[in-house]
């Protein structure tokens, strides 16, 4: 390979230098590709990638969910966001639990690429966890109590849940996720469709395991979120200006942690789209 691959201190992830992300050629772009699904987390700092050079790198990696989101607490005149009431604060808030992307809409997120523009002078870190370590790590009973089962997920019930209840019309984020269609079911255990390890699909998003009480059910995926999200099966970035991040969201959860809002933080996220034909295999409900 032409880079280097340095491991974090977890069961995941990697720092990769050695690569400028905008000029890579087609055979480290497909070492690039097997790193990452070793690693499935994979830190470049000062990349500096301009917004168009973050979407056509994200793009190598496949169809996209959607090319560019602003992570920000600054709108679009520059100016920070003071009310907790607006809804892009409350998106903010609201992604500082422990989740997966798009596990409410019909098809789950493959992964995602994130890029750091401006950061707070402390806090804001991003987080992730390993969610095939951590289904590798249960006793075998859990195993074979959760292999069957599946949960609802939504973004209006992780919100709501939060105190975050979102706007339905006139607001930036009234459309994405927040439409009228019925939950998806996902089964608790997925196989990975390019590793073939098992992994768990929970988070925050997860809720109305079926064949479960209500409170059975909420019980059960915060225990295998809070036995996923130990040490070391865990690792938080903290952001320097130009950093970009690579990461498998059909393995990992992710969480925003929080930071003084009187302090721009302003992050750009693209997001691959997961595969239909994967999704929906045998196996992957």
């Amino acid at each position: 390979m032409n880079f280097q691959v340095k491991p974090v201190d977890a069961t995941f992830g990697a720092i990769v230098t050695g690569l400028d992300l905008k000029s890579l050629s087609e055979d480290d772009f497909a070492d690039l590709y097997k790193t990452w699904l070793e690693y499935s987390l994979l830190i470049f700092p000062s990349q500096h990638l301009s917004t168009e050079e973050q979407v056509k790198f994200a793009r190598r990696f496949g169809e996209m969910e959607f090319d560019l989101s602003s992570i920000s607490n600054v709108d679009q005149a520059g100016n920070l966001i003071k009310s907790d009431e607006n809804d892009r604060v409350k998106i903010l808030k609201g992604n500082m639990g422990w989740h997966q992307d798009s596990t409410y809409m019909p098809v789950q997120a493959k992964g995602a690429v994130f890029s750091a523009h401006v950061v707070p002078s402390a806090g804001g870190e991003t987080g992730w966890a390993d969610l095939s370590a951590a289904y590798e790590a249960l006793d075998e009973s859990t195993r074979a109590r959760i292999q069957d089962l599946k949960a609802y997920h939504s973004l209006y019930y992780s919100q709501q849940k939060a105190g975050f209840t979102q706007k339905k019309k006139d607001s930036e984020y009234s459309g994405y996720g927040f439409f009228d269609q019925d939950p998806p079911l996902r089964p608790l255990v997925k196989i990975h469709p390019e590793t073939g390890r098992p992994a768990l699909t929970i988070g925050r998003h997860a809720y109305n395991i079926p064949g479960l009480s209500e409170k059975e059910s909420e019980e059960l995926l915060e225990e295998l979120v809070d036995f996923t999200c130990q040490k070391p099966r865990v690792y938080h970035h903290h952001w320097e200006v130009g950093d970009s991040v690579l990461w498998d969201n059909r393995c990992l959860l992710h969480q925003a942690t929080p930071w003084d809002m009187n302090e721009p933080r302003i992050m750009y996220h693209s997001r691959i789209a997961g595969d239909p034909e994967s999704e929906f295999a045998p196996g992957h409900p």
